[in-house]
C-alpha cells in the first residue's frame, strides 16, 4: 500500500500540475503552428510526434525537480509506479487530432497515492482551459466549480463514444444502436480525457469506451467523479497495468446507461 500523502502536499501538487499542463499544452500549440511537427507511426492509426515527447520530458523533469520522491509513468517514455505516490501522464491525448488540426486534444496528468487517484488535471486545447480535481474537493475549470449534467430525459442527452482497434467494432455498433434507440444523440471526438471532462462540465451526459490505457482515463475519470458524474472503470492496479473500459455519465440517466456496465464487464467497478 502506498503511503498517505497529506492534503497540503496534494494541493501543492495540484497547483503545480495545473500550471504545468497549461504550459506544455500551449507550447504544443506553438510547436505545431510553427511548422516544426514531425510524425512517427507507432502502429495502425497510432501516431507520436516530437511535441508528445517534448511535452512528456518537460512534465517529467519538472515533477522530478519539484517533487523528487514522486514516481512517473508516461505514455511515451514509460516508467514504473514508485515512491509515496506517482504520476500517470499522457502528454498529448488525441495525438491524431493534434496532428490534423482538430481542436479536441489535451494534456492529461493524474497523481496516484494511497491506492487511489488523488489528483486529476486535464488541459483542454479547444478552449485553452484547465480542468482539475483533488479527491473529495470537487471539480473545477480554471478555478471555477463545475458540475455534471442534471438531464434526466434521454432525448435531451448527448453521448460521446470512443473506439480503438484493440476492441471489436461490433460492440461499438451495438452501443451506438442502443443509444439511437433511446433517442440519445452521440459524437466521437478521438480524445478520451477531453470526452471525460465534457461529462464533468455538463456538456455531455455520457462518455464510454471499451478499452483505454490508464494514462488516457485516470485524470478525466476523477474530474468527472468529483463533478458528480457516475464513473466506472477497472480497479486501479488493473487500469495501470492493462487498461480497460470506462463509463462516465450523468446520475439522472443511470437507468438508461446501465447496459454499458454489462457490456464493459465485471472488471468495471464504480470509482469511489
Amino acid at each position: 500500500m502506498l503511503a498517505n500523502v497529506e492534503t497540503p502536499d496534494l494541493d501543492a501538487r495540484a497547483h503545480a500540475a495545473i500550471a504545468l499542463a497549461r504550459q506544455v499544452g500551449r507550447a504544443a500549440i506553438a510547436f505545431r503552428d510553427g511548422g516544426m511537427l514531425t510524425v512517427e507511426n507507432k502502429g495502425l492509426q497510432d501516431f507520436v510526434t516530437a511535441a508528445d515527447r517534448q511535452a512528456e520530458e518537460t512534465i517529467r523533469s519538472t515533477i522530478a525537480s519539484l517533487f523528487p520522491q514522486d514516481g512517473f509513468m508516461g505514455e511515451e517514455g514509460g516508467g514504473t509506479p514508485s515512491g509515496p505516490g506517482f504520476w500517470v501522464v499522457d502528454p498529448i491525448d488525441g495525438t491524431t487530432n493534434y496532428i490534423r488540426g482538430f481542436r479536441h486534444w489535451g494534456v492529461s496528468m493524474a497523481y496516484i497515492a494511497d491506492g487511489t487517484i488523488q489528483i486529476g488535471v486535464v488541459y483542454d486545447a479547444a478552449v485553452d482551459k484547465v480542468y482539475s480535481a483533488v479527491k473529495g474537493k470537487g471539480a473545477f475549470k480554471d478555478g471555477q466549480p463545475i458540475h455534471a449534467s442534471s438531464v434526466t430525459d434521454p432525448t435531451h442527452a448527448i453521448a460521446i463514444l470512443g473506439h480503438s482497434r484493440r476492441t471489436d467494432f461490433a460492440t461499438y455498433q451495438q452501443v451506438s444502436q442502443r443509444l439511437y434507440d433511446l433517442g440519445i444523440d452521440y459524437r466521437r471526438m478521438g480524445a478520451a480525457a477531453i470526452g471525460l471532462v465534457r461529462v464533468a462540465d455538463g456538456i455531455a451526459e455520457l462518455y464510454y469506451e471499451q478499452h483505454l490505457n490508464g494514462w488516457d482515463m485516470m485524470a478525466g475519470a476523477l474530474i468527472a467523479r468529483e463533478a458528480g458524474a457516475m464513473v466506472a472503470m477497472p480497479p486501479l492496479q488493473i487500469t495501470i497495468t492493462a487498461g480497460g473500459p470506462v463509463v462516465a455519465h450523468a446520475v439522472g440517466l443511470a437507468k438508461q446507461f446501465a447496459f454499458l456496465t454489462l457490456i464493459a464487464g465485471t472488471s468495471c467497478v464504480p470509482l469511489s
